[in-house]
């Protein structure tokens, strides 16, 4: 626990300064891939905590599930406003351990055999609530800190008769409420591996409506659902990167030849003595991205 406590005390000062940045793979080369992304809907008792590992292959293979040395661990709570540098914990729940669904399929879900409840309740998770990711990996330790990002619901979401290059494009219509006096961001989910992002720099508080086609080929009378996000600045630069590199090519977890570098750090050796920022381990990460946000949908039935 001491540990994990040096870790949690060390991590905290390490994403601020990070960039995302575009980094060149070898063929060769393999690296850990972590997929984190923990959509909160907050009208239900528990998140649906799940991360997904897997490893790189080359630029025409797909990635494949890889498992951890040890059981995963989430720790969660809050800053201390007189202690911004630690901090505050939950003393109700404020971590989950997360076990292998079945071996060798690189799903770490909480365990159910511990005697306490290991899954997160949503009452427990608040705009100002940090989590924070550990996990071992081929004797290697690593660690990501993301914020819960809430988000505004899809006020309406209709069919529009314009066209974007071709007359079978299905143009969608989607109204949001942006938030007065809050930098706030947006990631949309449209199904496939197509995303959109959007901030609110030029709406702040205002009623919002904007025009998406998507990508992929939609059948007259096929539901289709639409999420929006909730996201931080940081994720939201991450998925508009990787929004404008992957243009559909698979999801975005799948790992291009040139990808893009997320939140979670090798953290191998830390302790109290070491401030760790991943300086001098510019090429000692793993790829993918650990979040947690709130999600709404909507559903509409494409004419």
């Amino acid at each position: 626990m001491k540990q994990l406590i040096f870790l949690v005390l060390t991590i905290l000062l390490l994403t601020s300064c990070q960039d995302v940045i575009d980094v060149e793979l070898q063929e060769t080369e393999t690296r850990l891939v972590v997929n984190g992304l923990i959509r909160v809907d907050m009208s239900q008792e528990f998140a649906p905590i799940q991360i997904k590992v897997s490893e790189t292959t080359n630029f025409f293979n797909d990635n494949v599930p890889t498992s951890l040395d040890d059981n995963a661990t989430i720790i969660y709570g809050r800053f201390n406003p007189d202690s911004p540098e630690n901090l505050e914990l939950d003393p109700n729940n404020f971590s989950s351990s997360l076990t292998e669904l079945e071996p060798g399929s690189g799903i770490y879900v909480p365990d159910l055999s511990f005697d306490a409840d290991q899954r997160i309740r949503t009452s427990n998770i608040f705009p100002n609530t940090v989590f924070i990711l550990f996990l071992e990996h081929k004797g290697r330790r690593y660690a990501a800190r993301t914020p819960f990002s809430p988000t505004v619901p899809i006020d309406t979401i209709t069919q529009g008769v314009n066209t974007l290059f071709g007359e079978d494009d299905i143009e969608l219509k989607i109204t949001i409420t942006d938030v007065l006096d809050s930098e706030d961001f947006y990631v949309f989910d449209f199904g496939n591996g197509d995303f959109l992002t959007l901030e609110d720099e030029f709406i702040d508080g205002q009623e919002f409506e904007f025009s998406y086609f998507p990508e992929r080929d939609i059948s007259s009378g096929e539901s289709l659902e639409v999420s929006i996000l909730g996201a931080d600045q940081d994720f939201f630069n991450y998925m508009d990167l990787l929004v404008e590199q992957t243009l559909n090519d698979g999801g975005i977890f799948e790992t291009p030849a040139a990808t893009v570098r997320g939140n979670v750090f090798d953290v191998t050796g830390l302790d109290n003595d070491i401030l760790f920022d991943n300086v001098n381990r510019p090429d000692n990460f793993p790829l993918g991205y650990f979040a947690v946000v709130q999600e709404f949908k909507e559903t509409i039935d494409v004419n």
